[in-house]
């Protein structure tokens, strides 16, 4: 498995630990950019080092280790003899060297060039060997390593050890951790990189948003889903009370608690206005005017509404309805510029 390029990702501590990634500083961010609480990548980091070190793993990895030793062995064996050799030709080659009558120069000039390339060869040969020697480092022993697998869930767990234990732990065989492009807003995609080459690609659930919706039991949220649609909240929450369910603190669920699972798991609420009504923003919206213009029609009596689902003023709406609000704003002298240039015009 290869792990999928991504920007590099930013640590900060603003408020709770968090991984950023660092093109939001730049203004460079894609659609895939994240930020991902701390906590969500290092559970699943630490899960991925303990499920790599239980006695089966550690018993595997050695078996592997003793076969690559041995073959470490032989290669360096070998890369011994080719040096051994090497050196018994450089020496032959310089002992025929100087037997050489200093009158026979081209002789001479053929032996020592001879005499030069079997020491390149040895050179060259002892550099293999030095490479071979180098090529596997020190293992520790097998029940050094046994008894560490066996003790290190209860050892990671303690209350005594550090998070800076920890972390040197996790460096001694994890190189880095990458967060990966993911499309899925409530997922994260985490690439680790082992010492050994190794690299593995973990998917783990982005933590919820603080507040009832983390805590409540999974049946109220999957009675908010089947009714939430087509119920209003207020109601929705005398349903959850009357089956005997109860928020994560063992409350009565209210209003706020059950608007806390509709945000977090994206229910969507009924939909408060009948045919032929509009809401305020709505209202503002065909007219060209504000909010606030709406409202105060609504306070003095110039138009009329009920209240909805959710507590919203659901305004009923007809073309009559529409012709008598655009004469109002028309005649008004503070809604529109025309009106006030004739009422200026008048005056004078």
């Amino acid at each position: 498995m290869t792990a999928v390029p991504s920007k590099p990702s930013n640590y900060h501590t603003d408020q709770r630990p968090a991984y950023e990634c660092s093109s939001r500083r730049d203004r460079l961010t894609t659609p895939t950019c994240r930020t991902v609480a701390a906590a969500c990548v290092d559970e699943a980091v630490a899960g991925a080092l303990l499920a790599a070190l239980t006695p089966e793993q550690v018993a595997l990895a050695l078996s592997a280790a003793g076969e690559v030793a041995g073959r470490h062995q032989r290669v360096s064996r070998a890369a011994g003899l080719a040096v051994e050799r090497a050196r018994y030709e450089a020496d032959r080659a310089e002992r025929a060297f100087h037997q050489v009558e200093p009158e026979n120069r081209l002789v001479a000039r053929s032996l020592e060039a001879r005499w030069e390339a079997k020491l390149t060869a040895l050179a060259e040969a002892e550099q293999a060997l030095a490479a071979a020697q180098d090529r596997l480092p020190p293992l520790p022993g097998r029940a050094e390593l046994e008894k560490l697998a066996g003790d290190l869930p209860v050892l990671w767990h303690a209350g005594s050890t550090s998070a800076r234990d920890r972390k040197r732990l996790l460096r001694t065989l994890i190189a880095d951790v990458t967060m990966l492009p993911e499309p899925d807003r409530s997922k994260v995609r985490i690439g680790i990189r082992w010492h050994t080459g190794a690299v593995d690609e973990l998917i783990a659930d982005r933590p919820l948003p603080p507040g009832p919706a983390r805590r409540s039991p999974s049946p109220a949220v999957e009675m908010v889903r089947r009714l939430g649609p087509t119920t209003d909240t207020r109601d929705l929450a005398g349903h959850l009370n009357a089956s005997g369910l109860t928020t994560g603190h063992g409350k009565p669920f209210d209003v706020a608690a059950v608007q806390w699972i509709r945000h977090a798991y994206k229910i969507p609420a009924p939909n408060p206005y009948d045919p032929g009504e509009l809401s305020v923003a709505q209202a503002a919206s065909r007219l060209g005017c504000s909010t606030g213009v709406v409202y105060y029609w609504l306070k003095t009596g110039q138009l009329t509404a009920r209240r909805g689902a959710g507590n919203r003023l659901c305004i009923p709406w007809t073309s009559q309805i529409e012709a008598g609000c655009r004469a109002r704003i028309a005649q008004s002298g503070h809604l529109t510029p025309a009106a006030r240039r004739t009422s200026r015009r008048q005056g004078r």
